[in-house]
């Protein structure tokens, strides 16, 4: 047995001591800190949890809000279903409507036409009628000739200073010149002499028309108005009524007035 020195033998209990005084010193510093460290851990641990937790929260009042809207979204769809087919039943119903709407304007526009039709065919009897009594100028143009001269020339009715019917005149300067007028009206400056017949036709206008200016030869006493003419007749057709108003005569024809001014609007008689 090898016999140490009893320094030496102290010199390496010290060394020992010292190293195992450091392995203990480095192990509680890494014991410290693991324990800190796992202290964090936890705490992160419990910070997570506590996250996962308003997480979890967040999510379930997330799935409630996507349940209440997918029943807001249904509630939706089933309106949006009524009111396509309440859309539907109106589509429906607007075409019932128009096709209504359309027979009756048919209906409107045929029993429109009879009626003018049947009033046309009335108007002609009636003036048919008339001439054969002779008495249309006294019993329907006369009544209205104050009327017809305020709507064409403005005359009011309160100076209307005579109507005659049938009346016979004879030429002052030449009394082997007679002529008949059917009606003849004074108002202010105007005379109005009418000629009335069952039927008109164009020559007939046009005959009355070239008569005018001699119609004032027999009226000395009127030689300072104007004379305006006027042809009258129960029916009277669109063109004979254009062709007088041309020849700048006031139209007559049966109405619902008696007898009715059939010029166009804003009409002036000619002064002859």
């Amino acid at each position: 047995m090898i016999d140490v020195p009893l320094e030496r033998r102290v010199t390496s209990l010290e060394d020992l001591v010292a190293e195992a005084w450091h392995v203990i010193t480095e192990s509680g510093r890494q014991i410290a800190q693991l324990s800190a460290e796992m202290r964090d851990f936890k705490d992160e641990m419990r910070d997570f949890k506590d996250e996962m937790r308003d997480f979890k929260d967040e999510m379930r009042y997330f799935k409630d809000e996507m349940r209440d809207f997918k029943d807001e979204m249904r509630y939706f769809k089933d309106e949006m279903r009524d009111f396509k087919d309440e859309m539907g039943d109106f589509k429906d119903e607007m075409g019932d409507f128009k096709d209504e709407m359309r027979d009756f304007k048919d209906e409107s526009q045929a029993w429109r036409k009879q009626s003018e039709a049947e009033i046309r065919k009335m108007r002609k009897q009636w003036g048919e009628l008339s001439n054969r009594l002779g008495t249309m100028a006294e019993d329907l143009v006369a009544p209205s000739v104050s009327r017809i001269l305020r709507q064409t020339v403005g005359c009011p009715g309160d100076r209307v200073e005579s109507v005659a019917v049938r009346v016979r005149r004879l030429h002052p300067a030449d009394p082997g010149r007679e002529q008949e007028f059917d009606v003849v009206a004074v108002c202010g400056e105007h005379v109005l002499i009418n000629e009335t017949k069952s039927r008109l036709d164009p020559q007939v206008v046009l005959d009355f028309a070239q008569r005018l200016p001699e119609a004032r030869e027999f009226f000395p006493e009127y030689a300072d108005k104007y004379f305006i003419g006027a042809i009258a007749s129960l029916y009277v057709d669109e063109s004979i009524v254009r062709y007088g108003e041309k020849l700048g005569l006031i139209v007559l024809g049966f109405g619902e007035d008696v007898m009715d001014i059939l010029n166009s609007p804003g009409f002036s008689p000619k002064r002859f």
